[in-house]
C-alpha cells in the first residue's frame, strides 16, 4: 500500500486516535472496540426529519413506499461505509480529501453546500424536539426552539469526557427510541400482507415521488458522509495492511448493525402511519402534532402518544448531537478553520433556530411539517455534491492503494449516485417549470432561480468529471515530458529574515538556522505571538504578566544577538497567531521566514499544526521549518 504522509491537521482533533483498540485481544472485544461512530452517524437516520416523510408516505400511501426506505438503507450502507473507508486508510475526512483535491472556486460552494445541508438537518431536530416538548409539556413552540440552543453546551460536556461515553449516551438514547416504538408496533397492529407488498417497487403519483425523494433525503444524508469519515479516526488501530483491514472489516459490522436498526425505527415509523392513519381514512395527516393526537383514540392505549413524544424527544436530541459535530468537521476541513467549538455549535444551532422562530411566528405553528419535509428535499438535493467525490477519491488507486473498492463496488456507487441524482434532477425541473408557470412575475424566477440552477449543474458536471480529466492531461504530461536538466545556482541571499519564537528549547535552533541561512549585513525581526485571552480582546493594548514577560524575554534575545554584532528588532503580536505572524512578517517585508516545528504550550497552535499550514497559505515567500 502507498503510505501517504498525513499532513495539516487531524479531523476532530480532540477526539482523533483516542480510542485505543491494539489492546484488545479476541473478536468480539475488538469488534466491542469498534463499535460506537456508526450509531452516532445512525442517529442521524431517524432524527425528527425523517418522522415527517415517513408520516407523511404511510398515511397518503399506506405500506407502499415501505420499499423506498429499504433501498435508501441499502445506499446508505454501501455509501457509509465508502465514507468509513475514507477515513480509516487514508486518515482523512471527506471535506479534508475535496480541500487537497479540488481548487479553492470549486470547494467554496461545495462548502456552502454542505452549510446548507447541516443547517437544513439541524432544522429538523431544532423542530423535532421543540415539537417533541410541547407535546409532553406544553411548551410552546417557540419556546421550544429557543431551548434547544442550550444542548449545544451537552455536546461540549460530552465529549469532553471523551468519545465512549459520549457513544454510551447516544447509544441510550438510541435504545429509548427502539423501545418506544417496539411497543407502538404492538398498539398499532399492522396488516402483515399489505406491509409485505409494500417492498414491491412502485410510485403511484407525482406526491409520492416528492415524498420518497425527501425519504431518501432524510435517510442517506450529506453530513453524515462527512461525519462518518471523521468519526473512525477516532480508533487507534495498527497502521500496517493487516491492520487497516482488519478496521474495515469492524467498521463495516458496526455500520450494518447501527444501520440496520435505523431501518427498523424508520419502517416502524411508516407502518405506525399506515396503520393508524391510512387504514382509517385519514389520508393526509403530514403534521407530527396531529399523528401525536390521533394516535391515542386510534390506538386505544393512552401510552401511544407519550411513547411517541418521549421517541421524538430523544431522536431530537441525538441528532442534533451529530449535526453539529459535521458542522465542526465541514468547516475545518473546507476551510482549515478552527473556531472554538462552543462558538462554532452555537452558529449552527442559531442557522437553524432563527428560520424555525420565522416560520413559527409569521406562518405559524400549522406550517412546521411542510417545513420539515422541505428540509429533508434540501438534504436530498445536497447529496450528489458529497457522494461523487466520495467515490472518486475511494476509487483512487494510488492514494488508496490496496483498498481502492473494487469494480463491482464503484459500478453499485455509480449506480446509487446517478439515481441520487436523476431523481434530484426531475424534482427540481418540474419544481422550476411550475413556478415559471404559476408565477405572477417569472422574469424573477429566470434571473435568480434558473441560473443558479445552472451553475449548480456546472459544478456537479464538474466533480463528476475533473478526475478523469485531470488523469488523461497528467498522463499526457508525463509522457511528453523529458528529464529536466540540473542548473547550478548561488546560494540566495536573504536580507530580511523573520524569527517566529515560543520560548522553548527549540528556541535555539530556530535562532541558529535562520544564522546560518543569513548573514550579519542582514535585517532580523524577532517575532512572538501572545495568544491569551486578555489578547484576543484587548489586542496590544493588554498590560498582563506575561506580555510584560514575553517583551522581556524577546528583548533580552535581541541584546544578545546584537552583542554578537546581528542587526536585531523584535515585534510582539497579539491574538490569532494565523493573523498576526503573516501580517507582522509581510510589515517587516521579509524575504524568509523561520519557525520551529516544536510543541505548543505557550501558544498553541501558533508554530505547529492548523497555524503553520494557515501561515504558509498566507505568505509568499519561502518558509523554513525546523
Amino acid at each position: 500500500m502507498q503510505n501517504l504522509p498525513n499532513t495539516g491537521s487531524k479531523s476532530l482533533e480532540e477526539v482523533n486516535a483516542s480510542v485505543d483498540t491494539t489492546l484488545q485481544k479476541g473478536f468480539f472485544k475488538k469488534l466491542f472496540s469498534f463499535m460506537g461512530p456508526a450509531y452516532l452517524v445512525s442517529v442521524g437516520y431517524m432524527d425528527p426529519g425523517n418522522w415527517a416523510t415517513d408520516i407523511a408516505g404511510g398515511s397518503q400511501f399506506g405500506y407502499k413506499l415501505i420499499w423506498v426506505l429499504l433501498m435508501s438503507n441499502i445506499m446508505a450502507l454501501l455509501l457509509q461505509s465508502l465514507s468509513a473507508r475514507l477515513g480509516v486508510v487514508r486518515g482523512r475526512d471527506l471535506a479534508q480529501a475535496s480541500r487537497e483535491t479540488y481548487p479553492k472556486i470549486v470547494n467554496i460552494p461545495l462548502y456552502i453546500l454542505a452549510e446548507i445541508a447541516i443547517a437544513a438537518c439541524d432544522l429538523a431536530e431544532v423542530l423535532g424536539m421543540a415539537i417533541g416538548l410541547q407535546l409532553l409539556f406544553g411548551i410552546p413552540l417557540a419556546w421550544g426552539v429557543t431551548l434547544t440552543v442550550l444542548d449545544t453546551f451537552l455536546l461540549l460536556f460530552l465529549i469532553n469526557q471523551g468519545m465512549r461515553k459520549m457513544e454510551a449516551f447516544i447509544l441510550a438514547l438510541v435504545s429509548i427510541i427502539g423501545f418506544a416504538f417496539v411497543m407502538e408496533m404492538i398498539f398499532a397492529k399492522p396488516d402483515l400482507g399489505a406491509l409485505v407488498q409494500g417492498f414491491i417497487p412502485t410510485i403511484p403519483n407525482e406526491q409520492a415521488l416528492y415524498i420518497a425523494i425527501g425519504i431518501i433525503g432524510a435517510t442517506v444524508m450529506p453530513h453524515n458522509l462527512y461525519l462518518h469519515s471523521s468519526l473512525v479516526q477516532s480508533r487507534k488501530f495498527e497502521r500496517d495492511s493487516e491492520g487497516i483491514a482488519r478496521a474495515l472489516k469492524f467498521n463495516f459490522i458496526d455500520s450494518a448493525i447501527a444501520l440496520n436498526l435505523a431501518f427498523f425505527v424508520n419502517a416502524a415509523i411508516m407502518i405506525l402511519a399506515a396503520a393508524a392513519f391510512y387504514r382509517n381514512g385519514l389520508f393526509n395527516v403530514s403534521e407530527i402534532k396531529d399523528a401525536h393526537e390521533f394516535l391515542a383514540p386510534l390506538l386505544g392505549s393512552k401510552w401511544a402518544p407519550i411513547l411517541f413524544a418521549v421517541a421524538l424527544i430523544a431522536a431530537g436530541q441525538s441528532s442534533t448531537l451529530t449535526g453539529t459535530l459535521a458542522g465542526q468537521i465541514v468547516m475545518e476541513g473546507y476551510l482549515n478553520l478552527r473556531i472554538q467549538p462552543w462558538l462554532r455549535r452555537m452558529i449552527t444551532r442559531l442557522i437553524a433556530v432563527v428560520p424555525a422562530l420565522f416560520v413559527i411566528l409569521y406562518y405559524g405553528e400549522d406550517q412546521t411539517g411542510k417545513l420539515l419535509i422541505f428540509s429533508q428535499v434540501i438534504l436530498s438535493l445536497q447529496l450528489g455534491f458529497a457522494v461523487i467525490p466520495l467515490i472518486h477519491f475511494v476509487s483512487h488507486k494510488f492514494k488508496m492503494g490496496e483498498f481502492a473498492i473494487g469494480l463491482k463496488t464503484q459500478i453499485a456507487a455509480w449506480l446509487t449516485a446517478a439515481t441520487i441524482v436523476i431523481l434530484n434532477a426531475k424534482l427540481v425541473f418540474d419544481q422550476v417549470v411550475e413556478w415559471l408557470t404559476t408565477s405572477e412575475n417569472p422574469t424573477l424566477i429566470w434571473l435568480l432561480v434558473v441560473p443558479i440552477v445552472v451553475l449548480a449543474c456546472i459544478l456537479l458536471l464538474y466533480i463528476t468529471f475533473q478526475p478523469l480529466v485531470s488523469k488523461v492531461i497528467t498522463q499526457h504530461s508525463l509522457a511528453g515530458a523529458g528529464v529536466l536538466p540540473y542548473q547550478h545556482h548561488k546560494k540566495p541571499a536573504y536580507r530580511r529574515i523573520a524569527i517566529s519564537l515560543d520560548f522553548t528549547k527549540v528556541d535555539e535552533n530556530v535562532i541558529n538556522s535562520a544564522l546560518a541561512i543569513g548573514t550579519k549585513e542582514a535585517e532580523y525581526l524577532l517575532i512572538h505571538i501572545v495568544e491569551t485571552v486578555g489578547a484576543h480582546v484587548f489586542g496590544n493594548e493588554i498590560r498582563d504578566m506575561e506580555t510584560n514577560t514575553d517583551t522581556n524575554h524577546l528583548v533580552q534575545y535581541a541584546t544578545e544577538l546584537s552583542q554578537q554584532g546581528y542587526k536585531v528588532r523584535v515585534e510582539l503580536g497579539f491574538g490569532n497567531p494565523k493573523r498576526c505572524i503573516p501580517t507582522i512578517t509581510k510589515k517587516f517585508q521579509a524575504d524568509l521566514l523561520v519557525m520551529g516545528s516544536h510543541g505548543h504550550r505557550m501558544m498553541k497552535d501558533a508554530i505547529f499544526g492548523t497555524t503553520i499550514d494557515a501561515v504558509r497559505h498566507s505568505v509568499q515567500i519561502p518558509i523554513l521549518i525546523v
